[in-house]
C-alpha cells in the first residue's frame, strides 16, 4: 500500500528534521500541507483554524494572493542580488517602512529575521554612544542568537550565556507585581524608578542602550502601563542612552497599530521588526535608524553586513504585504475584531472558567493567563497547559502556549464569525480539561 503523504511528512521529519526548543525524541507535530487566510489543513484535508499565527507572524494571513504574486514577479525578474547594489525593489521597501516610522527615522537595514535585527540595532548603539552595557527586562524574548539570547530575559538565555555586557530589570505587569502595586499608574511610577536605580547602580556612561518590546509577547502579551514608555524615553534622554524597540511580534497590525509603541507618544531611537512586516512569507527583518544615528556612518564604516541583506524576494513581499494591509484596512481591522468580537469573548470566557485569573490584550494580541486559584495567582502547572493544546487541537484550533498561558494571536484579517467559532472551541477545551482535573 502507498504511504499516504501525511505519514511520509511524519517519517521524513522524525529522520532528518531537528527542530527547535525541543526534546527531539518526544515530537509529535502536526503536518502542514496548505493554508489560506485564518486557516491551514493537511495532505488528507483535515483543517484547522491557525490562531497563533504559527509563531505570532503571519499577520496577513496564509497565502495572501497579492504578496504571493509580488514573490513570483519579483522571482521571474530578478531573484537574488547582493546588498551592496542600489535595487528599486529593495529602495522602495525601506521608504514604505519608514513611512510608518517616525519622521526622525528614515533608514533602513535589512536583516534576515528578527534575532539579527537585534544583534545590529544592538551593535549600532554601542558603536553610537561608545558605551558597552544593554539593559533590558526579565519578562522578554528577543531571539536566539548571541547577543539577543543573553538579551532576553526568560529560561532560554541560561545555557546560552556567550555575549558580554548585559542586565536585566523588572518591567511593569501589574498582575504579577514586582513592586507590590494596585494601580497602573503605582505599577509605571515604580517601575520607572526601579529602572532609573538600575541605571544609576550600573553607571550611566557606561550604558549604550535601553532595549525593550513594546509590547512583550512571548512573556505574556504585557500592555505597557500609562505613562512608562514616556518615562522609560525620558530616563534614555536624561543619562544619554539609546532606545531600542523590539517591535518584531508586536509590528504591524498585531496591536491593532502600525506599530505598537503609536499611541504612546514616543519616538525611539531605533526600531526592530521582522514577522509581520511580511507574514514570514519570506525570512526577513530590519533596524528602522534615527537619523542622528545614521549619520554617525556617513563618514565612518559601519562594520555589519549580510549577504541577503535587502534580499529582493523579500522586499518584493514586504512592499505586497504592507500595500494589501494598508488597502484592505488590516490594521484596523485587527483593532476593531480586538475590541469587538476577541476581547468580549475572552471576557466571557473568563466568567466561565475559573482557572482564568486574567485576561489582557489588544487588537490580535491576547493572552489568558491561567491560575489554580485566582486568589493566590498561583499559575497552573505545564501539565494543564499541555492538555489544552491538545484538547485544542483535537477540536481543530492550533493555539500558541506559553508557560502558564494560552496566547490568543490569529492572523489580523480573523472575522468576528471565526473569532466566535474559536471561542466555543476554547469553552470546550477548558471545559473537559477543568472536569479532569478535579
Amino acid at each position: 500500500m502507498t504511504e499516504d503523504l501525511d505519514a511520509r511528512a511524519k517519517r521524513l521529519d522524525a529522520a532528518h528534521v531537528f527542530h527547535s526548543w525541543s526534546a527531539q525524541g518526544s515530537l509529535d507535530p502536526i503536518v502542514v500541507a496548505g493554508g489560506r487566510g485564518t486557516t491551514v489543513w493537511d495532505h488528507s484535508g483535515r483543517r484547522y483554524l491557525d490562531f497563533s499565527s504559527q509563531l505570532v507572524n503571519v499577520n496577513i494571513g496564509h497565502q495572501h494572493p497579492a504578496v504571493v504574486r509580488a514573490i513570483h514577479e519579483q522571482a521571474d525578474t530578478l531573484a537574488t542580488i547582493g546588498p551592496a547594489t542600489a535595487n528599486l525593489t529593495r529602495g522602495e521597501t525601506a521608504r514604505s517602512i519608514a513611512a510608518r516610522a517616525p519622521a526622525s527615522l528614515s533608514k533602513v537595514f535589512f536583516t534576515n529575521g528578527g534575532a539579527d535585527a537585534i544583534e545590529n540595532a544592538i551593535r549600532l548603539a554601542r558603536l553610537h554612544t561608545g558605551r558597552d552595557t544593554v539593559l533590558s527586562t526579565y519578562r522578554s524574548y528577543h531571539g536566539n542568537t548571541g547577543a539577543a539570547i543573553v538579551a532576553t530575559g526568560d529560561w532560554r538565555r541560561l545555557p546560552n550565556e556567550y555575549a558580554r555586557g548585559h542586565v536585566h530589570f523588572f518591567g511593569p505587569f501589574l498582575y504579577r507585581s514586582e513592586f507590590w502595586a494596585t494601580t497602573p499608574e503605582e505599577e509605571s511610577e515604580r517601575a520607572l524608578r526601579h529602572l532609573e536605580r538600575v541605571i544609576q547602580s550600573e553607571g550611566p556612561e557606561g550604558i549604550a542602550a535601553v532595549l525593550l518590546e513594546s509590547v512583550p509577547g512571548t512573556a505574556g502579551i504585557l500592555l505597557p502601563p500609562p505613562g512608562y514608555l514616556a518615562g522609560v524615553r525620558a530616563l534614555c534622554d536624561r543619562y544619554g542612552i539609546v532606545l531600542i524597540l523590539d517591535e518584531v511580534m508586536a509590528g504591524f497590525g498585531r496591536t491593532g497599530r502600525w506599530f505598537a509603541f503609536d499611541g504612546h507618544d514616543i519616538e525611539p531611537d531605533l526600531i526592530a521588526f521582522a514577522k509581520g512586516v511580511n507574514s514570514g512569507y519570506v525570512p526577513v527583518g530590519g533596524v528602522v535608524i534615527s537619523d542622528e544615528i545614521a549619520a554617525g556612518f556617513d563618514e565612518r564604516v559601519f562594520p555589519g553586513g549580510l549577504t541577503y541583506s535587502g534580499h529582493p524576494l523579500a522586499a518584493a513581499s514586504i512592499v505586497a504585504a504592507v500595500e494589501a494591509m494598508e488597502g484592505e484596512g488590516i490594521v484596523e481591522n485587527a483593532r476593531r475584531v480586538g475590541a469587538e468580537a476577541i476581547g468580549p469573548a475572552l471576557a466571557g470566557l473568563a466568567e466561565r472558567h475559573e482557572m482564568i485569573g486574567e485576561v489582557r490584550g489588544e487588537g490580535v494580541f491576547w493572552a489568558l493567563d491561567l491560575v489554580i486559584d485566582r486568589r493566590t495567582r498561583e499559575p497552573v502547572p505545564a501539565t494543564v497547559v499541555a492538555r489544552l493544546k491538545a484538547a485544542l487541537v483535537a477540536r481543530g484550533l492550533l493555539p500558541f502556549t506559553a508557560e502558564n498561558r494560552i496566547h490568543v494571536v490569529p492572523p489580523c484579517v480573523v472575522t468576528a464569525d471565526e473569532v466566535a467559532e474559536a471561542a466555543a472551541i476554547y469553552d470546550e477545551a477548558f471545559t473537559e480539561v477543568a472536569r479532569d482535573i478535579r
